[in-house]
């Protein structure tokens, strides 16, 4: 089982990882679903923890379709990225139809080759997963997919996120399931979906706040349970 963190600063990365957190996703934004961070956090980050980052390429949180302006500013801040020496990018594209952006995929993914990459919750707007699902494991590169199964939090679709789970087997994409997942009743969640990644933010921080800090004992509480799971 593997437990990734949302980090906004240097400081709730490095409490992340003291919690027991087995990887990052380092992002601003944070009440916008996650942007691109600056390259003085990315740098500070990558040098501070031991455990892998991956960093959120998103311009903007207009949509999840973009331009060629869009593109050009998604290619430099991959260079960032994999010059900083992160493990890899979070990122996703979609046409104006609310299917996979294939062609963006290519061009962005062929920019970032050798880096690991999570296509993020811009899979949540897409009508059939299980089809997206198929067209992502064109891409090697892409290990995972951040889904929360639909626009609703995750654990009020389940038996969505199952079927995604049941599909990976066949495509080789981990679903790594997040939005709206606590501590209680995650033992239930994962029983229920068979998820061996999970991806927190709120909950794992002070008062449960997304403006607050990582909190240290919260992080090490869900890794507890994680860890009586041996998948």
């Amino acid at each position: 089982m593997i437990l990734e963190v949302i980090a906004t600063t240097l400081t709730d990365a490095v409490l992340a990882e003291q919690g027991g957190a087995d990887r990052i996703e380092l992002i601003t934004g944070f009440a916008e679903g996650g942007l691109t961070p600056s390259q003085g956090l990315i740098e500070a980050v990558v040098g501070s923890v031991h455990i892998p980052v991956q960093v959120m390429i998103r311009p903007h949180s207009q949509s999840f379709t973009y331009n060629e302006a869009d593109f050009r500013t998604m290619l430099t801040d991959i260079r960032v990225v994999k010059k900083a020496g992160a493990r890899g990018i979070v990122i996703g594209a979609l046409t104006e139809a609310h299917r996979i952006d294939v062609d963006i995929m290519h061009r962005l993914l062929a920019e970032a080759e050798g880096m690991d990459v999570t296509f993020h919750r811009a899979f949540d707007e897409v009508e059939d997963q299980v089809e997206a699902l198929g067209l992502l494991s064109q891409f090697p590169q892409i290990r995972r997919v951040l889904t929360s199964g639909g626009t609703a939090p995750a654990p009020q679709a389940m038996p969505q996120i199952k079927r995604l789970v049941e599909a990976s087997l066949q495509y080789g994409i981990e679903i790594l399931a997040g939005y709206g997942l606590a501590r209680e009743g995650l033992e239930a969640f994962i029983e229920h979906t068979g998820v061996r990644e999970v991806h927190f933010g709120s909950a794992v921080r002070e008062n449960g706040k997304s403006t607050a800090p990582v909190d240290v004992e919260r992080v090490a509480a869900i890794q507890q349970v994680l860890k009586s799971y041996h998948r």
